[in-house]
């Protein structure tokens, strides 16, 4: 019964690792057999088998897609009214050490991506902008993967860890703060992986301490200040906000001059950037984070009346269903699609503009649609039909009370499959906390490996199958995969270590 139980999982991880076949046909085959095992072996009736389908997309679209829609039309309209351009000249005119440009555009601009959009955006834009300015491909795209991996957890506005509070029942709040604490470690070290990866050995460290440290910290304290008051949303904005602050900081205060790591001088004849301008490139993103900051629980004028405006429906009407909340205005996805049409017509780009952008941003997705339904309706389905209990009832019996040293290393293998934190939270989120309850954790101790997922789904993105074709196309340069997949597993293995005991020992001082 356990091999049927996981036999949606199998056949994912054959579908796209070994037949690599699309995603989006993978996954609807795996809601198919989802279906079939959970009414043939199961005892689940087809109207609940239905019940569940629907209360997937439900999931799926509100309030995931509608963020993940929202995000990446709201990059695209920046490219389309060309304020992306002057934010990467603004980036770029900080420093001409190499060092110095791939930590500001790799972790601090890519950071800020990541909390934005998401979805790939983080690595392809970095990438795209760093290969530009004279960094070598396959160096652009691998210092971008490993940039990527910390931030993943809270990407598109926290939709990640929004998504495991969803379908763990635990707090969002709680579970912001315990990934933000498990990943501290791997915070710190990572613009000084990067810095290595840059220079090639350790040489390149030298004048480089201060300006790591200062990206690291300024990337850990607002994001772990963030995560612990208001929860996941703004979490990885505000630790990229703080991180370019201080790379840029750093770099005035403490410049470095190694003729080694220097860029080639490029002549710039272009139009000055003035402040105003600067503003209004920044604009989108600027309303973004004052909307979201407006409407969170610091602000109770405003955050209680518009949570008030929802529609509770039970669409489960089975064992452990619950009425499933639309909440229609206090929403990510809602107030960026505010933000982005405010932005853009301050930018220049007219109403029916910004429907074509939009337009073609679906168009553009209409994959990654599909692909989310399904896998959040197969979960849907698991979870209700038994089958993920079933599974957590193996792998307790497999590990024992050792199992909190393997949660993350779950959640990396449903990103390494899906390409998706947010898949790989919904796919096994609802396993972590079983397991954690055969093993009689305690409820903080639950959350705390739960939240294990959301950190293990951080390891699984840099060596996602996905994630590297995305760096590959954004450098341009066929035939890297193996490159970049060997690159990313060096740094995935002791990453995933690390977790596990991370996880393990941290367990008994939350719980």
């Amino acid at each position: 019964m356990f091999l049927l139980a996981l036999s949606p999982i199998l056949w994912l991880a054959i579908a796209l690792c070994v037949l690599h076949m699309q995603p989006h046909k993978a996954c609807l085959l795996a809601l198919l057999i989802s279906a079939v095992v959970g009414i043939g072996l199961y005892d689940m009736t087809t109207i609940h088998a239905f019940q569940a389908f629907l209360e997937g997309v439900a999931l799926a679209c509100w309030p995931i897609l509608l963020v993940i829609i929202a995000a990446i039309f709201t990059y695209n309209l920046s490219e389309h009214t060309k304020g992306m351009e002057g934010i990467k000249k603004m980036l770029t005119s900080v420093s001409n050490d190499r060092r110095v440009l791939i930590l500001l555009i790799g972790w601090g601009f890519g950071g800020f991506m990541e909390g934005m959009a998401g979805f790939g955006t983080a690595i392809a834009i970095p990438a795209s902008m760093l290969v530009g300015i004279g960094v070598n491909p396959i160096l652009a795209a691998s210092v971008c993967l490993v940039a990527n991996s910390v931030p993943t957890a809270y990407g598109s506005i926290g939709i990640p860890l929004v998504t495991l509070g969803n379908v763990t029942g635990t707090d969002a709040t709680t579970l912001a703060t315990y990934t933000c604490l498990q990943l501290a470690p791997l915070t710190i070290l990572c613009p000084f992986i990067m810095t290595l990866v840059a220079g090639g050995s350790l040489k390149a460290l030298k004048g480089m301490t201060i300006i790591c440290l200062g990206a690291a910290l300024g990337f850990l304290i607002p994001e772990l200040a963030v995560a612990l008051t208001m929860g996941p949303e703004l979490a990885v904005v505000a630790g990229s906000i703080g991180a370019m602050g201080a790379i840029i900081a750093c770099a005035k205060m403490f410049p470095v001059n190694d003729p080694a790591y220097a860029m080639p001088a490029h002549e710039d004849d272009e139009e000055k950037l003035t402040v105003g301008k600067a503003i209004t490139a920044w604009l989108p993103f600027i309303l973004i984070f004052v909307f979201l900051l407006a409407t969170s629980k610091l602000i109770p004028a405003i955050h209680d009346p518009l949570n008030l405006i929802k529609s509770s429906v039970l669409i489960y009407d089975g064992e452990g269903g619950a009425p499933y909340t639309f909440t229609w205005v206090a929403t990510p996805g809602v107030l960026i699609f505010l933000a982005a049409f405010i932005g853009g017509s301050k930018q220049g780009a007219g109403f029916g503009e910004m429907l074509g952008v939009l337009k073609n941003t679906v168009y553009g997705l209409r994959f990654t649609i599909l692909t989310i339904i399904s896998v959040i309706a197969t979960a849907k389905v698991m979870g209700y039909a038994g089958m993920t209990h079933e599974i957590a009832e193996a792998a307790v019996a497999a590990t024992g009370t050792a199992y909190p040293c393997i949660a993350a290393f779950i959640g990396s293998i449903g990103t390494f499959i899906t390409g998706s934190a947010t898949s790989s939270c919904v796919l096994f989120g609802k396993l972590q906390t079983e397991a954690a309850q055969a093993i009689g954790a305690t409820p903080a101790a639950q959350a705390w490996i739960a939240a294990a997922n959301a950190t293990g789904a951080c390891a699984g993105k840099m060596i996602s199958i996905q994630s590297i074709a995305i760096a590959v196309a954004a450098i341009k340069t066929a035939g890297a995969d193996g490159k970049l997949l060997a690159f990313a597993a060096k740094v995935y293995v002791p990453f995933i270590i690390v977790m596990g005991l991370i996880v393990y020992f941290g367990q008994s001082v939350v719980g």
